[in-house]
């Protein structure tokens, strides 16, 4: 059993249990309501109740005060349904809903999921949540004001930990530290959420997405976000990378088309040694989605990955395939100087894929 919630003034609607609170139900769907701390200490997730009747869980009262709860108001992130309910709350669909934070975070975890890439789970104070749109990347801040963006491979509504995935760069600054000296329970300091690289929700386009190696991580994002908010979008997913080992979640990315009939998975290697026995497609990730989609001129294409990538992914997508220019979204993952003056001395052999480092 459980309640409808309808959402004034957009019209959207969607399920909430007996026992989780309005806020927690309509980010499990896919729907973005404002929200800062999820504790009841912000009142950024303030909204009214304009049908139906709401318990108001542990609201500070002086955050929702008992004039505030007799007016209709309540607190999203601590109110649960009592029964079916109509509510006044904006939703977060464009960069200026977002504000920009700059927040402490810790090391939860760190998974090694292939030779040079780890997942990187952080873990923000009990009182803080950082609100983002799936896509986007956040600054990680390091000493003398020198920054590493990395995308936020997490869904928005999956944001009890915040997840990076990181390549190693041999003499980039922030990825040996990762690899050789980072530990669980590390402090470090986070500015977001940045970019405008999202998903475009307002579109009902078919989606070609295409990553180069890490660049998995936004798409990763977008793809969960779409899926929670059940959408039945077109999306064609294509996910470039040299040798096997490098699809380090390829079998996370294999069940979506297995279980959502809407998605397609093409995961494409330009360098498999002969002993890997790859029998899937070849070559560059980008001319392989082209072969598949030669008249893109109805679709949106969301592209993440090295620079070189995304230069000829825009040029070939709009000269030979026709995709209108206002439907490329790319997130380009550019080196830092020092890291460029590796590969230069040859201490970081260019991969094709180019990380945060």
């Amino acid at each position: 059993m459980g309640f409808q919630v309808s959402v004034q003034p957009s019209r959207h609607s969607f399920h909430a249990e007996p026992d989780e609170t309005i806020l927690a139900a309509a980010l499990r769907q896919g729907l973005s309501l404002p929200y800062g701390c999820r504790d009841g200490v912000c009142g950024n997730c303030r909204g009214k109740v304009l049908a139906g009747e709401v318990v108001h869980g542990k609201a500070s009262p002086e955050i929702l005060s008992e004039a505030d709860r007799l007016a209709g108001f309540a607190l999203f992130c601590c109110a649960m349904a009592k029964s079916d309910l109509c509510i006044e709350s904006r939703e977060v669909r464009t960069l200026d809903d977002l504000p920009i934070r700059t927040l402490p975070a810790r090391v939860h975890r760190l998974i090694r999921v292939a030779p040079q890439v780890m997942i990187l789970e952080l873990k923000l104070p009990a009182n803080e949540r950082l609100q983002f749109l799936a896509g986007q990347y956040v600054d990680i801040l390091l000493k003398d004001a020198k920054r590493r963006s990395f995308s936020l491979a997490n869904p928005p509504h999956d944001d009890s930990v915040l997840q990076l995935h990181v390549r190693h760069v041999p003499g980039g600054q922030f990825t040996e530290h990762v690899f050789q000296h980072m530990r669980e329970r590390d402090l470090l300091r986070l500015r977001g959420p940045l970019g405008t690289f999202f998903l475009r929700e307002d579109s009902r386009k078919p989606m070609l997405l295409v990553a180069g190696g890490t660049g998995f991580a936004p798409i990763k994002a977008i793809v969960e976000h779409a899926i929670a908010e059940g959408s039945d979008r077109a999306m064609a997913i294509y996910w470039g990378a040299r040798c096997r080992a490098d699809l380090y979640l390829l079998q996370l990315a294999e069940q979506w088309p297995a279980r959502h009939p809407n998605i397609r998975f093409i995961p494409v290697l330009s360098g498999s040694p002969a002993e890997e026995h790859w029998s899937g497609r070849t070559g560059l990730v980008h001319a392989a989605a082209m072969a598949d989609h030669p008249d893109l001129s109805e679709h949106q294409a969301y592209v993440c990955g090295a620079p070189a990538m995304i230069a000829a992914a825009r040029q070939d997508f709009l000269t030979r395939c026709h995709l209108p220019a206002d439907e490329f979204f790319a997130d380009s993952f550019d080196y830092s100087a020092d890291t460029l003056q590796a590969i230069a001395t040859g201490i970081a052999p260019e991969t094709g894929v180019a990380p945060h480092d």
